[in-house]
């Protein structure tokens, strides 16, 4: 276990900087509000629970709770002011006819920055910009009361920040390592006092992963894991399933829980786990190792997740570009809102997580393909059963930039099957279902907290609109434009302009660059 231990944390040290080096955000107020009364007029309603749009809706807000949801009319049909809520003295009206308002987004799996994005200002603000209200950090990379800190200071506005949950990794803080399962309770019971919202696991040893599991459940905490190759040979998603965890990462450790030829992974008989080309490459091929779609072993791990009420946190968009390693590179956004350190750790390099591209070409992407492939269908599936599936990013690794890494997310959540009334429950209602906080966010429910997304556009006809850089549209005289973009993030009834925010984040980009003397260049290329 002591030597598991030792590779989490090695690998932290060559992800992350110290704590202290992480610019915490500054405590500016932004937003506004929050109101005595916000009435938000002439919306279309989609409320995260699964039902179709609806509206003309006004959604009224007091404080931070919202009151009242109303339906004041029909679709180009003048509203009759008689129906609507009136404004009460001090009351606040946000006009945003024709709009369409969403519930806050919730990202289940974002890292807030590491030495690769040392500001914590310039992720938070991505994420807002994008309607992230609210983030799990699944590890707290950064130091649980650093993540802490900022997780109070966003509570209570101070901050320009999503909602935060913190996770600590496993093990954090252990000096001699985590050795018998009561080493593992201890430590569990010890994170849970610090004030922990869960545990994010790696692996470990098949009796300190059932103790560390049990405690921490029993404790009333939640877990996430990526069941890392170093033990899933001994330990999968089926036996973490059973022994307490409520999601899972990426997908690591669920092929390995379908196998029926083997015990084992495939590996190439040169292996070498910190060999990242190796690592990644290998993983492409892990799906097609596993039982086909719809046979015995397939349903019958699907059927025991289903039991257990397990969560599948999928972060499809976070290796996009082992499919398509050019697209991902050359993502637009990259050159005006991804910081030149960013730009430095995703470039090849054999000492930076996720920048394995050593050499890495058409076969591996066709493996990756058939990944995909494979891996959506049970996803798809497991939706369709009436399994719990969540959206998040994992961003700040492998060119993926955070807030648009998310919506890119949504997007693949699409391509795997889903419908987008789909998309969004898993982006709202089911990621506060998987954090125990649907009695509060996730929906637009009177009750809840005033926490919305409102956009232009429709983003279930092109969910592209949700992107910063917005979608691509042409006029009928034959001009490009730019339609789309988060035009107002609420937040536990603070209203921000989330363009405004991502001109605070070019803003910090372009002092970057400035100081750096950056500019982009394609990797091998002068």
């Amino acid at each position: 276990m002591r030597k598991t231990l030792t590779l989490f944390f090695a690998a932290v040290v060559c992800t992350w900087s110290i704590a202290q080096s992480i610019k915490k955000a500054p405590e500016i107020k932004e937003g506004e509000g929050p109101y005595t009364q916000l009435i938000i007029r002439g919306v279309t309603l989609i409320d995260g629970t699964g039902a179709p749009p609806i509206g003309p809706v006004d959604i009224v807000v007091k404080q931070n709770k919202i009151v009242k949801v109303q339906t004041v009319g029909y679709p180009g049909v003048e509203i009759n002011s008689g129906r609507r809520p009136k404004l009460e003295a001090g009351g606040k009206e946000l006009d945003c006819t024709g709009m369409y308002l969403l519930p806050g987004f919730i990202d289940m799996h974002g890292h807030i920055g590491g030495s690769q994005a040392p500001n914590a200002e310039y992720v938070f603000k991505l994420w807002m910009a994008h309607g992230i209200t609210t983030v799990r950090d699944p590890s707290a990379g950064n130091g649980l009361d650093w993540v802490l800190d900022q997780k109070e200071k966003s509570a209570k506005n101070v901050i320009t920040a999503p909602r935060l949950k913190a996770y600590t990794a496993f093990g954090m803080g252990s000096k001699e390592g985590i050795n018998t399962p009561e080493e593992a309770r201890l430590w569990v019971q010890d994170n849970a006092k610090k004030g922990a919202d869960g545990i994010k696991f790696f692996g470990a040893a098949p009796q300190i992963m059932n103790a560390a599991l049990r405690e921490n459940k029993r404790l009333g905490l939640r877990s996430a894991c990526h069941h890392a190759q170093m033990d899933v040979a001994r330990w999968n998603v089926v036996k973490s399933a059973k022994a307490g965890l409520t999601s899972m990462e990426h997908w690591y450790g669920l092929p390995e829980a379908l196998f029926t030829n083997k015990t084992i992974q495939d590996f190439r008989l040169d292996y070498n786990y910190q060999n990242e080309q190796h690592r990644f490459s290998e993983a492409g091929k892990l799906w097609k190792q596993a039982a086909p779609p719809y046979s015995e072993k397939w349903n019958a791990v699907m059927d025991t997740l289903l039991k257990l009420d397990f969560t599948l946190d999928p972060t499809f968009n976070i290796y996009e570009a082992n499919r398509d390693l050019q697209r991902a590179r050359r993502a637009e956004w990259h050159e005006t809102y991804t910081l030149p350190s960013l730009c430095a750790f995703y470039q090849p390099s054999k000492i930076s997580h996720g920048s394995y591209w050593h050499s890495w070409g058409t076969e591996e992407e066709i493996q990756w393909k058939e990944n995909y492939r494979l891996w959506m269908t049970f996803i798809n599936e497991y939706k369709n059963r009436g399994g719990r599936v969540t959206a998040g990013s994992d961003s700040g690794f492998i060119f993926q930039l955070y807030g648009f890494a998310y919506i890119r997310e949504l997007e693949l959540l699409r391509e795997a099957g889903f419908h987008p009334l789909e998309v969004i429950r898993s982006a709202t209602l089911y990621g506060a279902q998987a954090l125990g906080m649907e009695k509060e966010i996730g929906s637009v429910e009177v009750g809840k907290l005033a926490d919305f997304v409102i956009v232009e556009e429709n983003p279930l006809q092109n969910l592209q609109v949700l992107y910063g850089t917005g979608a691509i549209r042409l006029t009928d005289d034959n001009k490009v434009t730019r339609v789309g973009g988060v035009k107002y993030t609420v937040k536990d009834g603070m209203v921000y302009d989330a363009k405004k925010l991502l001109a605070d984040v070019k803003k910090i980009v372009d002092e970057e660059k400035v100081k750096s003397g950056f500019v982009l260049k394609q990797p091998g290329m002068n």
